[in-house]
């Protein structure tokens, strides 16, 4: 792995900001890092205010959307929630599902068969909504690239208002009203809403076009949090005031659905990477292996007793979803030796028999073996389906966008896309993308990096330093978990393997120069053994954490890399 040290903030303003917080001076230098540079920066950033949400009808189009929908209630219309499988799909239908129903009874959601109709807008969507009386279709986290449906839709006479963060083309689709803080002349100020954070916008221009208080939907935002840390969307600006405040929403007073999901929790405080970890899995896995809907159905329910038992069922899903990961990765990375590519700089592998919903899942896995763009395709329906996902500072969307002669259909992330090709274009397709990452890619982008935030001494690492690093959460992309370089540290001798495998090193380090000791925790990091047992002295890359035992509860390391020991470059 490469080290990249961050750059150093201005030494004047670690110093200023340092006084005037009465905080260690490795904090402030964490905050300036960041580009908080004053007292008042660094109110906003600890104590985010909910009165800093943005008005909702900043958003191109909202006014519309409340106009058409008010128009609906009136009328006594029957509005159709749709949205995507995953997580920010369910999540987003979820929340104008409970908000709508809370006032208004001729509601349904709508969550499209990842197996017979792919993702985004259907036509089986839209002839389900014709057939069955719906006149206005809100479709959150998807239908930005419907171009043709939303056409098919109006032939019918059906209405649709589009709520979805995805990059648009240069053609919208032709919606009554179509949300986007990406599209082109919207003036909403910030672009990187998932799509349940635009379906709270949503409820939220409703509440305020009813003069009702913005309290009253604030537990909704527990949703947002979720899809917030599934989607991998940047936790800056408004995420970060909607991350902060759904996570003290699941803490305090989660819905029976997230609270059944996380029952093995209930005694730890949650996190980004809890909802990231533990939660989305487990709500992804029924789009994956059974339907969507069925993680609408917990989402929404308001029965304890029956969430449960929905969590249960899901469970298994989410096991099942398990064993199709590990046999697919093994089979995938087999097919990339025995066709020799272990050196390319793209990795493209297909089997008809692969189950279509964890393709995305084994694509993320090959990473971690063979870093750099990775499309895992599987058959589906008389095409083939891919899942891509990419490496740190490499744009997978321009680049699919460079193969769009091959391609059927897709959309996406910078890190992160679907797509469909023709069957008979797959070798076609493989040698183009295989073309442009070779092209486009920079060298530093095929080698893992962490990004390093400063050199600690363990004598730097004291509770109130802590204490107020954890207010610098959420953590995420935008805001990530500050990274620690500690240079001449080895082992007390009691460092060893541990877990079911022994596949994960527990470590006991010393510094040399204070002779300070921590604990430490390196998952999947018993090939590192030799290393530490030498005796030798090393440098370690780590983040800080609280580690529960026994009901004592302290500090270690959670080390993400381990080196023969090593400087900073001047």
């Amino acid at each position: 792995m490469q080290w990249q040290y961050k750059p150093n903030p201005d030494s004047a303003i670690v110093k200023r900001l340092q006084n005037e917080l009465n905080i260690p001076e490795k904090n402030a230098f964490l905050l300036a890092q960041r580009g908080i540079l004053s007292f008042e920066e660094a109110r906003r950033f600890f104590r985010p205010q909910l009165s800093d949400l943005h008005d909702p009808f900043l958003m191109k189009g909202m006014n519309t959307a409340i106009s058409r929908i008010e128009k609906a209630l009136e009328k006594n219309e029957k509005i159709l929630i749709y949205g995507d499988y995953d997580v920010d799909g369910t999540t987003a239908v979820s929340i104008v599902y409970s908000y709508l129903t809370e006032f208004y009874d001729q509601v349904d959601t709508y969550i499209p068969d990842r197996y017979s109709e792919g993702y985004g807008i259907s036509v089986q969507g839209i002839d389900f909504a014709e057939k069955n009386g719906f006149s206005l279709v809100i479709a959150l986290d998807c239908g930005t690239k419907a171009i043709d449906k939303i056409a098919y839709a109006k032939e019918k006479g059906i209405d649709f208002i589009i709520g979805d963060h995805h990059t648009p083309g240069k053609i919208l689709p032709p919606a009554i009203s179509f949300l986007n803080p990406k599209q082109p002349d919207c003036p909403y100020p910030y672009k990187e809403l998932s799509g349940a954070g635009i379906a709270f916008k949503l409820i939220q221009a409703l509440q305020q076009r009813k003069q009702q208080p913005l309290d009253d939907i604030m537990p909704f935002l527990d949703l947002v949090a979720v899809s917030i840390g599934a989607d991998i969307v940047p936790i800056t600006g408004e995420n970060r005031i909607m991350a902060y405040y759904g996570l003290k929403q699941i803490e305090k007073n989660p819905r029976a659905g997230l609270r059944a999901l996380s029952r093995s929790k209930q005694n730890k405080t949650l996190d980004i990477s809890d909802l990231v970890f533990t939660l989305a899995p487990r709500i992804n896995a029924a789009g994956r292996i059974k339907h969507g809907k069925e993680a609408v159905k917990l989402l929404v329910e308001k029965d304890l007793s029956v969430a449960n038992r929905f969590a249960d069922e899901i469970e298994v899903y989410n096991e099942e979803r398990r064993g199709y990961d590990q046999k697919i990765t093994i089979e995938a990375l087999q097919q990339i030796i025995d066709q020799k590519e272990e050196n390319r700089f793209s990795t493209v592998v297909f089997d008809p028999k692969w189950h279509k919903g964890v393709v995305g899942i084994v694509a993320s896995r090959l990473i971690e073996t063979y870093y750099r763009p990775s499309i895992v395709f599987t058959q589906s329906n008389g095409v083939l389906s891919g899942s891509v996902r990419s490496v740190s500072g490499f744009n997978v969307y321009d680049a699919l966008q460079a193969c769009s002669d091959y391609i059927i259909q897709f959309g996406g992330h910078k890190y992160a896309a679907g797509l469909t090709i023709a069957p008979e274009q797959f070798d076609n397709f493989k040698a183009k993308f295989e073309e442009v990452v070779k092209n486009t890619i920079t060298e530093t982008s095929l080698v893992p990096e962490i990004l390093i935030d400063t050199k600690l001494s363990f004598k730097d690492i004291t509770r109130k330093f802590f204490n107020i690093l954890k207010q610098m959460a959420p953590f995420g992309p935008g805001n990530m978990h500050p990274v620690f370089v500690t240079n001449g540290v080895n082992d007390t001798g009691y460092s060893k393997k541990v877990g079911k495998d022994q596949n994960h090193l527990k470590l006991s380090l010393r510094e040399l120069k204070s002779g300070l000791t921590m604990n430490g925790i390196g998952f999947n990091m018993a090939d590192k053994t030799d290393l530490v047992k030498s005796g030798a002295p090393l440098s370690i890359a780590y983040t800080i954490e609280e580690n529960y035992w026994n009901n004592k509860v302290s500090l270690q390391l959670r080390i993400k890399d381990i080196k023969p020991v090593y400087e900073q470059p001047e």
